[in-house]
């Protein structure tokens, strides 16, 4: 995809960061929230399908409640998540409503998107709402989530968004131009990359950690997020949200921001789920031959190719196939728990009933449920 691509391209996941959102902190800033609902409806307008990942619960909560930094508890966060949630809804029902749009709250946890039947309902429902016009506002359920179902970031959130609606592009509004060479607030000399590979580890290295207390996300989370959002085959634009009409002149064609392209066709979308989730549960490395078998030959994953097992997973849960130097190969979901893996491990699967007293699986994973990333 190039530039004048973005021109024709029909569907649209937005996500703008609690910095811009909250003014640094200051409470929400309506009159921003206006401007980029307005740029949204022009969007929407000229046929583009667009749903709105927004930040700025926990930060407009917190600016209620009269704190000044993100607080670390988890029951701290989940009552400012409660309380900002609230004048979040609000700002942008009403502030769409100007232009004759209805909005949807939808409140994600990563327990809805790894379970595969709720991952479907909430695929069929933002579906339904971009069929009726209604923009849906994606929010991660921080009142009610653990760390153990956190997404971590609304930038990996709204990548997972754009996998679940098969959008065309991903647009992070933030508050910096996109992605430098180096940083930009220590080196005046520092020059704007305006194009790349989604998923190249060279962009790795030009971003930091996250400069804020607001939000969790930082540059790095946001190169991860596009190379997400690429499994499904949409690429992501990272820009700045204080850009005057951002939104139009992306669409437009202008050279705004860092354009990150997906490298490859998006994979099929039970794989492209399984690749989306983040809650991996167990560890299998993999001998040479496994490693061999898997990357090049696109077939399943038997015991014998075992070498080491790690983690506490059951039967149906996702687990992560290294090599013997620790580099992610694929994942996939078990057909074998930890301690069942850790007995057959290495062995060929004959001898699966004769070590476990039965045989549910010939295969360790099956290539149906394994993904190569």
């Amino acid at each position: 995809m190039s530039r004048e691509n973005i021109t024709t391209t029909r569907r649209w996941v937005v996500k703008i960061g609690s910095a811009l959102l909250t003014a640094d902190g200051k409470g929400l800033d309506r009159e921003a929230m206006a401007a980029w609902v307005a740029q949204l409806a022009q969007l929407l307008a000229e046929g583009v399908e667009v749903v709105l990942v927004s930040s700025g619960a926990v930060a407009e909560g917190m600016s209620r409640l009269g704190w000044k930094t993100r607080p670390k508890a988890i029951h701290d966060l989940q009552a400012a998540a409660a309380v900002g949630q609230m004048g979040l809804v609000q700002a942008y029902e009403s502030h769409f409503q100007v232009h004759g749009r209805h909005t949807a709250q939808i409140l994600l946890d990563h327990d809805d998107l790894s379970n595969r039947q709720r991952y479907l309902n909430a695929r069929r429902t933002l579906q339904a709402l971009i069929k009726l016009g209604v923009v849906a506002v994606v929010n991660e359920n921080d009142t009610v989530v653990t760390d153990e179902i956190r997404f971590g970031d609304n930038d990996t959130l709204a990548a997972l968004v754009a996998n679940l609606i098969d959008a065309d592009v991903l647009v992070i509004l933030t508050d910096q131009l996109g992605l430098f060479d180096k940083d930009p607030r220590a080196n005046a000399d520092a020059v704007l990359v305006t194009q790349g590979q989604a998923g190249d580890p060279a962009l790795d290295a030009l971003a930091g950690g996250s400069a804020g207390n607001l939000g969790r996300g930082g540059m790095i989370t946001k190169l991860r997020a596009a190379k997400l959002a690429a499994r499904s085959g949409a690429s992501t634009i990272i820009a700045s949200g204080r850009e005057p009409a951002v939104l139009n002149r992306l669409r437009q064609g202008e050279e705004v921001g860092t354009l990150l392209l997906a490298a490859r066709e998006p994979i099929a979308a039970r794989k492209q789920w399984l690749a989306g989730q983040l809650q991996v549960r167990g560890t299998l490395t993999l001998d040479e031959g496994a490693v061999k078998v898997l990357s090049q030959q696109g077939r399943s994953l038997l015991p014998v190719g075992v070498v080491a097992v790690s983690g506490r997973f059951t039967r149906g849960e996702l687990v992560v196939c290294n090599d013997q130097q620790g580099r992610e190969i694929a994942r996939g979901l078990a057909n074998y728990s930890a301690d069942e893996t850790l007995k057959i491990m290495g062995q060929s699967t004959s001898r699966i009933s004769e070590i476990l007293g039965y045989r549910d699986d010939e295969e360790l994973i099956h290539r149906d449920n394994l993904v190569l990333v």
